[in-house]
């Protein structure tokens, strides 16, 4: 009978374990469609100044795209992100919450009886992991999105659409070698960002509730979406000269045509050519997008996880 019952129970517990997860999944998705609608416009111009010299400023940039390319080019490769970045960050979101149950387990086991709460070095860690996870969507959905918004206008461009693109990246080298390309240089990134972003996030979220004795659940709207614009900006900080050599790498030619050979190649080339403001370009736009964005991810999600339960 004992044996039955714990059974029951255990399946209930993988069960309750499979609609987690579909929420965090969810509530990430819902997420990662505003932080596109939000950020789009913002990111053409940080990565025509990460990959050019064409522009003096950010906003001479996105006054001469509006001049030459009219209001429309600030959406330039939207579809990929719409659908990718939605997924992207229902990934990161599942990955998260997957390692951070995953660490309060451990934390029940080795203290049986005490708070299974993370320390700010696990919710580093789940953060860095859901980065990871995350940069094997990431990293070829970031390269056609860059190619598309880097290409010649009009007559001259190189790709039609995302799909084009995605043909003729993989015809240049292969998959890996082609739509790939970068790869290296995101998983630093991506591991760096989130880590950061996370436990940003979760760290202000938690002085709110020991400063105001107040439950997750009592903070308000307002207050998440300014703690996630807060996040949103120490992810940049923490790690965008890798971000810049990502957009260098990833807009980069092939053949005879190609500059950079490596990750490390590119950071040396940057470096020799720039000096530590080549690592910087195009911040200023980034950390103007960071703010809403992120506001409006952990704000869509937190409530979108409430009203799931």
């Amino acid at each position: 009978m004992a044996d039955g019952v714990e059974a029951i129970e255990a399946k209930e517990a993988e069960n309750a374990g499979w609609v987690r997860t579909v929420k965090d999944l969810s509530a990430g998705a819902a997420g990662g469609i505003a932080q596109v609608l939000l950020g789009q416009p913002f990111d053409i111009v940080k990565v025509r100044l990460q990959t050019t010299s064409t522009y003096p400023s950010a906003a001479a940039c996105a006054s001469s795209i509006l001049q030459k390319e009219g209001p429309l080019a600030f959406y330039k490769g939207t579809l990929t992100p719409l659908i990718g970045i939605g997924a992207c960050v229902s990934v990161q979101f599942g990955a998260f919450h997957y390692a951070r149950r995953a660490f309060e387990e451990q934390n029940l086991k080795r203290s049986p009886g005490t708070s299974p709460e993370l320390s700010y070095g696990q919710y580093y860690a789940a953060g860095a992991f859901a980065g990871l996870t995350n940069s094997v969507l990431s990293g070829p959905i970031e390269h056609v999105r860059i190619r598309l918004q880097t290409q010649p206008h009009g007559a001259d461009r190189l790709y039609s659409g995302p799909l084009d693109c995605i043909k003729k990246l993989s015809a240049h080298e292969g998959v890996l070698r082609g739509l790939f390309r970068g790869q290296a240089v995101t998983l630093w990134r991506e591991a760096q960002a989130y880590g950061v972003w996370f436990l940003t996030f979760e760290y202000l979220m938690a002085q709110d509730m020991k400063r105001n004795n107040a439950k997750r659940s009592d903070i308000s709207s307002p207050k998440v979406a300014f703690y996630g614009g807060l996040a949103g900006e120490a992810l940049w900080i923490a790690s965008y000269p890798f971000d810049v050599v990502k957009s260098k790498m990833q807009s980069d030619g092939f053949g005879k045509d190609q500059k950079f050979k490596t990750m490390r190649d590119c950071f040396s080339q940057t470096w020799r050519a720039e000096g530590m403001r080549g690592f910087w370009k195009g911040i200023g736009p980034t950390l103007a997008r960071a703010m809403p964005v992120s506001a409006g991810t952990f704000a869509v999600v937190e409530m979108t996880m409430r009203a799931l339960g």
